[in-house]
Order: C-alpha cells, then structure tokens, then sequence
C-alpha cells in the first residue's frame, strides 16, 4: 500500500462539491463528493444557498481526511477549484445574506442586451479590458441588475464575492479572491490584475465592497477551529487555487502551447493556454487566468451533452440506446442540420436568447437522424470556438477530450470529425479537481512549472477523425454562422 503524500484538491460545483486526493505525480487516489440543490423556483434563476455548499465541502473534506489517515497518507495542503461566475452578498460579519447566484442564472439577460446593444461600443470595450464577455454568466452584468433593479435582494450587503471566497474564507478567516477567479468576474482588467473601474462603475459597486486579489498559489494557515473539524493539523496551507475552467486544462494536462482541453458534460468548452492574456478582435472568446503568468482562451458552450438527452426524453428512450443509434447514421444527418441552442448560446454568439432549429427536415428524417443533427451541432459549435481561438492568434496543434459525454462514441467521432483532428481522451483524469491539487503542489514548490503536468497527465485513448466527415461538416460550417444571423432576427 502506497503511503505517498497527497494534497486534497476541493471542487465547487454547481450541484456538488468533490474532494480529490492526489499524488505529487498527479495519481489519483480517492475522492469524495457530497452534493447540494441548485435553485430554479423563479424563472431563469440559478442559486445555491452558501451554507450548504460550505457544509458540503466540509464534510466531503472530512470524509477525505478519514481516507488518508486510514491509508496512511499525509496531507500536505488543501487547494481549491470553483465554478466560475459565481456571487453571493455578505453582511459586515461575513456571513451570506443573499443566496449564490450561479452563471447560469439569466434573469439579468435584459440588462446584458442592453449594455451589448449600447452603439458606444462599451460593450467590446469591457470584454477586451477584463476577458469576460457581457453576458448573463458574467458577474459585473449581475450586480448592474442586482444594484440597479433588484434592490429587495440585496438588503444588507455590505461587501460582495465569488461563492469560492466566502467557502475559503470559512477556512482562513480572510476575505480574499485569486486572480484566476477575479479574471472571469468582468471586474477585473486582466493587464494590472486589479479591480476595473469602468467595471465596478457599470456594476454599482466600489472596490472596497470587493475581496482582496492574491496569486492562485497563495496560501493561508488553517485555522484552529477547522482544523478541529476536518481532523487536519492547524496551519496547514489552504492554497487558493482557482476557476474551474483553467483549472481543467491543468487536470487534463493541457498546458503546453497550443494543447486545448475540451470538455463535454451538460454543456462544453474548449480553451487553450497561452503566456499573454488577450481576446479576439469580434470578442467571441474569453481570456482567463491559470496562474504563473499562464492564461487560456477559449469558449464555453451552453448546449453540450445535454441536447443527447434532451432528445431521449423527447422520444421516450434511453439516451444510451438513441446515440447508438446516431452513431449508426452517416455523417451529415441525411441532409439535415441542427442549430441545437436548446439553451440559448454562449461562444462564440454570446446570446442567451437564441433558439434552436432544424433546417431541411423531411419525412425520411427519424429519432435517429434528428439526434444526430443535433450532436454534430453542437461539435459544429466548438469548432467555431477553436477558429476564434486561432483568429485571437492562438494556434491549436492538439486536443485533450475529458466529460461524461464521452461515453457515447457519437460524440467523439462528431467532434473529431467537426475540429478536422484527433481527440486525445483522458477519461479518467480528476479534471480541475486535479488540477487544484496539481496547483497546490506547485504552490509547495514541489512542481518545476505548471507545464510539466503535460508529462504528469496522460489520454488513455485517441479518436481520429473520418476525414469525409471532417471535409463535409467543414463545408457546411459557413452556413452554421449563416443561419443563426438569420435566427437571431426572428421574434417567434
């Protein structure tokens, strides 16, 4: 039995928190998870309530920390993943009063439509000085609708944070945020690192009511009283850590340059790590911190794996069984073709009011092809991630794959097929999980860099991509961008 040193890497999820216990080698040894509800009584409302999720964390951890004493593995640290876009209103004590306000919460969408249909163009300039798209995800348009229109909500607030800060500050006793999470917040110009005035201004709030910003790798002592709860030595360090989407290029070792890191659950992403922050000119991507100078850019997709069920449900069979039967239809659907926006769309459009269509529908047209439009509609969907990608001068040469979609083998033969390259699987990676504790070893100094994990972290399996198919969804890319400009003038 191994006895190696670990560091327990404390995911925040959207549903659940997971802890994950991992090696200097990026082994992964065990890991807990305890979830929670994700809100959804008012329409297009999206929280969590804080307490629960730092219960969470605190009980997942300590389920951990039993684990490693058992097994005889020394904890070395804590670090910490979070879901990113997150905000909660705290009082003078610290303490929530306010419920967490998760990214895909959307009833800011109204004041998100108005600041991007603003003719002065400040839109596209907040988007290239923070990195972060004016959407509903993005927590400066919250807090403009929050500070401006939902005063009832914020009663009480006297400072404002991630769900991250206040999780973390339950362990140190400090109100801080890190620069990864900070660079996905809107507020943030991603040149100094410092809070963004322009920003703060759009949002109705001053830096002051606005966490501390520190490196990722940054570390607090444990405080004695969390060490009494979790079973952990005081003072051990808490490392900062960062957002979940960087994080995961960490976790599946995609930190060289120009090796993106896909990932496919309910919804999807695709980013690629560069040493510059920066976006493309048409801001259809993102630009997000990693840490140590490291930044990725890239996209998130609303409709990932989720439009595959959304279609079993529809015909009233098991997902598995209606992607086997995708798999078995030709590439290209029989001539049909999804725009799947079942949830509206993030990159490149950025518009959570979009809906979806299927063009050129006929008799001959089953559960089968309709599912398989839809999958290859959302693979069409990433690939116009990574040409926005390369337009913002990031070459992508190599792809690592991670998410529960891929389990069905129609999502990787679209995929592969829609990015024209092969798909490198790391299916057992602990994914950003991972990565916090790939970053909390580096904090410790016991990584060289943070590029070394693409040697740490390796794909168990490769998908190539059928170059017919890669050829024909390639020629029907242009009419993807053709039809949306036209969707998105309909008033239905």
């Amino acid at each position: 039995m191994s006895s190696a040193p670990v560091v327990l890497g404390i995911d925040l999820g959207t549903t659940a928190t997971k802890v994950v216990a991992a090696t200097r080698d990026a082994e992964v040894l065990h890991q807990t998870e305890r979830g929670y509800p994700l809100r959804t009584d008012e329409t297009g409302e999206a929280t969590q309530d804080p307490r629960q999720v730092r219960d969470a964390a605190i009980e997942a951890l300590t389920e951990c920390v039993t684990w490693a004493r058992e097994q005889g593995h020394e904890v070395r640290a804590l670090s910490f993943s979070t879901a990113m876009h997150t905000l909660v209103g705290l009082d003078s004590a610290g303490e929530p009063v306010t419920p967490a306000f998760n990214w895909a919460d959307t009833r800011a969408a109204e004041v998100a439509k108005r600041l991007r249909a603003d003719e002065s163009g400040a839109a596209a300039e907040l988007h290239r000085a923070t990195g972060t798209p004016v959407h509903t995800q993005s927590v400066m348009v919250k807090l403009a609708w929050l500070t401006g229109q939902r005063t009832d909500l914020t009663a009480g607030v006297e400072r404002w944070g991630a769900l991250k800060d206040f999780v973390f500050g339950a362990f140190v006793d400090e109100f801080v945020t890190d620069y990864s999470l900070a660079s996905g917040s809107g507020l943030q110009d991603m040149h100094s690192l410092d809070w963004h005035e322009p920003a703060l201004a759009v949002a109705g709030v001053r830096a002051e009511q606005l966490p501390e910003i520190k490196a990722p790798t940054e570390s607090l002592p444990l405080t004695a009283r969390m060490a009494a709860a979790t079973g952990l030595p005081e003072g051990l360090p808490v490392v900062l850590g960062g957002g979940d989407g960087p994080l995961a290029n960490l976790g599946v070792g995609a930190t060289s340059p120009g090796v993106a890191a896909l990932s496919l659950g309910t919804s999807g992403a695709l980013r690629v790590v560069r040493e510059r922050p920066g976006v493309d000119d048409a801001c259809r991507t993102f630009s997000y911190a990693l840490a140590d100078g490291l930044w990725v850019i890239g996209g998130a997709v609303s409709n990932g794996a989720v439009v595959g069920q959304w279609a079993a449900d529809t015909f009233g069979v098991d997902v598995a069984d209606l992607l086997d039967e995708a798999l078995a239809v030709e590439p290209g659907a029989e001539g049909l073709l999804a725009l799947p926006y079942l949830l509206g769309e993030r990159a490149p459009w950025w518009e959570p009011g979009l809906t979806g269509a299927f063009v050129g529908l006929r008799r001959s047209h089953g559960r089968a092809e309709m599912t398989r439009a839809v999958v290859e509609g959302v693979a069409q969907q990433l690939a116009l991630v990574k040409e926005a990608v390369h337009d913002a001068g990031a070459h992508v040469r190599a792809v690592r794959a991670t998410g529960g979609g891929f389990r069905s083998e129609v999502w990787a033969a679209a995929i592969s097929a829609a990015l024209g390259m092969e798909l490198e699987l790391a299916e057992s990676s602990g994914g950003s999980g991972l990565g916090a504790v790939l970053l909390g070893w580096r904090a410790l100094g016991e990584l060289d860099s943070l590029e070394s994990a693409s040697e740490l972290v390796r794909p168990e399996r490769v998908v190539a991509p059928d170059a017919d198919a890669a050829e024909l969804l390639a020629r029907r890319r242009p009419l993807v961008d053709q039809l949306h400009r036209t969707l998105r003038t309909l008033e239905l």
